[in-house]
């Protein structure tokens, strides 16, 4: 299992995510985090998605630390976390379980989930499975899978080229689902966990990993978290862009899946795609601080 982790100076001109980093024991990888306290009494954990890292997050971290804590880790696979080398390595009960065990290293309670993308998908999962220790979610441009839906045929697209692909571009998949145009620091900043190609191995095994009709992975676990979503009691805010084609349709089914979504005001993200958090950053935290503060 061979595991390596990007050289700390990779991240050295990173733009607007300068807080201190933070390392939990995973089982054989290390977890990297953020951890800003705050100013208020409230939790926020925010998990990014495919192929990014906490950094996504970085326009959270002002508005949402007026309310309290933030709490921003790195997937294992990407960002400052460890990295296996090989994608056979992957599979959603490690990414699981790595977050469930950081979790609980952490002690986290009364959380507000604030999740996107396979964050979505993991994160919703443990909050299904782990209710004690959450508080609120805000599931954005994101899905809880059943393992029997078809994927858009823009997801397909996406699938397909990060497979074929000899030099998998993260700042051009980033820069092509967001509507903003981004400087070449910020681009920069999104290829600096990886910077040779043996590190790429999680990037490339999370879009093949979705649980879908005929194919992916953790179906038995987001089927049995779906369940136990569908009888959610505590807030809940779903928070999609309107101009993201892969995941635009879960929107609305999401949002009639957990009972008390409906409570929570009828919101799209205008001129957003699919990294809301690039395109409209401080406008969702101000909701998020909205949401947080009527409930």
């Amino acid at each position: 299992m061979p595991l390596r982790s990007t050289p700390e100076d990779a991240f050295d001109a990173v733009p607007d995510y300068d807080y201190p980093v933070s390392y939990q024991s995973v089982g054989d990888p290390d977890m990297a985090y953020v951890d800003v306290a705050g100013d208020g009494p409230e939790t926020f954990l925010c998990l990014h998605g495919e192929p990014t890292w906490g950094f996504l997050y970085r326009k959270f971290v002002p508005r949402l630390s007026d309310r309290g804590r933030v709490v921003i880790p790195d997937a294992v696979g990407f960002g400052r976390s460890d990295k296996y080398t090989d994608r056979e390595e992957y599979s959603f009960r490690l990414h699981y379980e790595a977050f469930e065990q950081f979790l609980e290293a952490l002690e986290l309670t009364d959380v507000t989930l604030v999740c996107q993308d396979w964050g979505g998908i993991l994160g919703l999962t443990l909050a299904a499975n782990h209710p004690e220790r959450f508080a609120r979610l805000v599931p954005m441009n994101t899905a809880i899978p059943t393992g029997d839906q078809e994927m858009p045929p823009e997801w397909e697209e996406f699938r397909s080229f990060v497979e074929r692909t000899d030099d998998l571009p993260v700042d051009l998949l980033i820069q092509n689902a967001t509507a903003t145009e981004l400087s070449e620091e910020v681009l920069a900043a999104y290829e600096a966990p990886f910077p040779d190609s043996e590190l790429l191995a999680g990037a490339r095994e999370w879009p093949d990993m979705v649980p879908r009709k005929g194919g992916g992975d953790g179906a038995e676990m987001t089927r049995a978290a779906a369940e136990k979503l569908g009888e959610w009691e505590k807030p809940a805010f779903v928070l999609f862009s309107d101009s993201d084609p892969i995941t635009r349709g879960n929107r609305d089914p999401l949002r009639e899946h957990i009972p008390t979504a409906s409570e929570q005001p009828d919101v799209w993200i205008e001129d957003a795609m699919h990294f809301l958090q690039e395109d409209a950053g401080e406008e969702i935290a101000d909701r998020i601080v909205a949401f947080v503060d009527r409930t």
